[in-house]
């Protein structure tokens, strides 16, 4: 080997080894990351598909082929999470009969990450919600609601963060102000905060703090009130926030056929997206995070 050859052969391969320590994506000029975000709301306990014969909603629905929905999406995808919006009872026999036992044990089939609540989600009573927990292998989150003297004072949190292809997913969720919507004897000592001023603290915490990647707001609040624009919804809460990416509604049944967008209260963007009710449609949202350019996202709504 000639002596030039073998300095340079020998210098690189010092090189090498000087870099032990650094994945191969440091030499990639821009890595992208992919989060499929997978979101249902306002469910209200309809497990079996609409009849052939409904007027509106004809064959639509039905958990089974939701599940096999979901199913395909996450053998095509790496990083997927799924979340729900609240009022995931109410609204079918299954509930009346089973309390909501069986819509639990399904959406924990399902594999749900991570869920807010509802007023419908009262309509057992506090207590009611506590007996059907067990049968539940995903958490709630509810911000605004203080259940600090009541049974379920520290098993709702108020976030949580998930870790998905080495980024941080924060979530928190926000319910609507349940006094005139819901029997006091129902949510008994839960106090209602409110959820702007939450929204503003939570998203601070989970982007400043704790460095997540990704906020979403799981709201039940509502997506828009244009006869009372004073009462908060989710655009109005997008205005003047900052620091959230996503907002996942529920409560209004707003049908939209892709997400919105509005800006925040620094002129960024943020993601609006409902799907409706009754499990007709699975929300999804997909994330691309790249080092050399902004969050870009894709999203559409499918029709179960």
């Amino acid at each position: 080997m000639k002596r030039r050859d073998f300095i340079q052969k020998t210098a690189a391969s010092s090189a090498l080894l000087g870099l032990t320590n650094v994945s191969l994506s440091s030499f990639t000029s821009v890595e992208t990351r992919k989060i499929t975000i997978l979101h249902t709301n306002d469910v209200h306990s309809h497990i079996d598909p609409f009849p052939a014969d409904h007027p509106r909603n004809a064959n639509m629905g039905g958990a089974s082929r939701r599940a096999a929905l979901i199913d395909s999406i996450r053998k095509e995808e790496t990083n997927v999470l799924l979340l729900d919006a609240g009022d995931i009872f109410q609204g079918t026999p299954y509930f009346n009969y089973y309390g909501g036992e069986l819509e639990f044990k399904l959406m924990s089939m399902m594999q749900y990450d991570l869920a807010t609540m509802g007023n419908h989600d009262f309509d057992n009573g506090i207590d009611g919600f506590y007996a059907q927990l067990p049968h539940a292998k995903f958490d709630f989150v509810s911000a605004n609601y203080d259940f600090k003297n009541t049974i379920l004072h520290d098993i709702v949190k108020p976030y949580k963060i998930f870790k998905k292809g080495g980024l941080k997913i924060g979530v928190f969720g926000l319910g609507i102000e349940l006094e005139g919507l819901v029997d006091k004897k129902m949510y008994k000592e839960t106090v209602y905060i409110d959820p702007v001023e939450v929204a503003q603290d939570m998203a601070r915490i989970l982007k400043e703090e704790k460095k997540c990647d990704l906020v979403i707001c799981l709201s039940h609040i509502g997506f828009n009130y244009k006869n009372d624009p004073n009462r908060v919804s989710d655009l109005s809460l997008a205005k003047k926030t900052k620091n959230i990416d996503l907002i996942i509604g529920g409560h209004t049944h707003t049908f939209l056929d892709k997400p919105v967008i509005e800006k925040n209260i620094e002129g960024k963007e943020v993601l609006i997206n409902q799907v409706g009710c009754y499990g007709i449609n699975l929300g999804r949202i997909d994330f691309y995070f790249s080092k050399d350019e902004e969050l870009k996202n894709k999203g559409k709504n499918i029709i179960v």
